[in-house]
């Protein structure tokens, strides 16, 4: 069993972060492991309060991991400051894990920030050239390039400039798009793309978490690139088809749906 480590912050309503996470890499198959770095007071409408994990202990939770049980992939989340940011990119130079899957959260799904504003060129600076794979949503690849993405044609071009900041994979993913659901994949030299029907409903909490940690996990089982997005892309796409309608806002998606319709077949 391939173990794979979260690096994130926890949702008490279990619809995104480090929740998401483990829920995802436990369905498919890998050993999940966690290293908080903030709690938040979360549900499906808002995030109501923040409480940051000191470095020192983020710090004591990675090693501990790493010194004793191994990683075979990381996966990182919300990293909320600058500090956190250059800790979680130093920690990564330091053990030099196989596969670094980096979401640059920076917004929860009810609009409250996630990242401090000054946090985002620490993350393309230091925590960017660490990462095997990095995949931003259209929000997240406007901050990291500097102008808005807002078109197909534009994720071409956003995940070329994400690239030169050193991610060895950039997945610009096109959620926030009309039509289809279509990421782009860009690898230095070629474009790849994943397209899916869209699905029209509300209950997406947790859809970059689960998305990341999938990609995460499959790489970890020796898939490649392209084949580990592929299958994280229809494993995400059954996960937001079968979302629930839990709380007053964005329920959260349903990772157990693929594994279920698998098992039926």
């Amino acid at each position: 069993m391939k173990r794979v480590l979260t690096i994130a912050g926890s949702d008490s309503g279990g619809g995104a972060g480090i929740q998401a996470d483990l829920k995802a890499i436990t369905l498919l198959g890998g050993f999940g492991m966690s290293v908080l770095t903030a709690l938040t007071a979360q549900n499906t409408v808002a995030v109501t309060s923040i409480h940051e994990v000191p470095l020192d202990f983020i710090a004591a939770q990675i090693d501990a991991v790493f010194s004793d049980i191994g990683v075979d992939a990381v996966k990182t989340g919300m990293l909320s400051n600058t500090e956190v940011v250059k800790l979680v990119a130093s920690k990564m130079s330091e053990y030099k894990p196989a596969i670094v899957v980096v979401d640059p959260v920076m917004v929860a799904k009810s609009g409250d920030p996630l990242l401090a504003a000054d946090a985002r060129k620490t993350l393309a600076e230091f925590l960017l050239p660490e990462a095997t794979v990095v995949t931003p949503n259209l929000p997240e690849a406007s901050a990291l390039v500097g102008w808005e993405v807002a078109k197909e044609k534009e994720m071409r071009i956003a995940a070329k400039e994400i690239h030169a900041l050193g991610p060895k994979y950039v997945l610009v993913k096109g959620g926030h798009l009309k039509g289809e659901a279509v990421d782009v994949l860009f690898d230095g030299q070629e474009f790849h793309e994943f397209r899916s029907p869209r699905v029209e409903t509300k209950n997406v909490h947790g859809t970059g978490c689960t998305y990341a940690s999938a990609i995460a996990t499959y790489l970890a089982q020796e898939l490649n690139v392209v084949e580990a997005v592929d299958a994280a892309k229809r494993f995400i796409t059954e996960a937001i088809r079968h979302g629930l309608s839990l709380g007053k806002g964005h329920g959260p998606t349903n990772p157990y749906a693929a594994v279920r319709k698998e098992w039926a077949t």
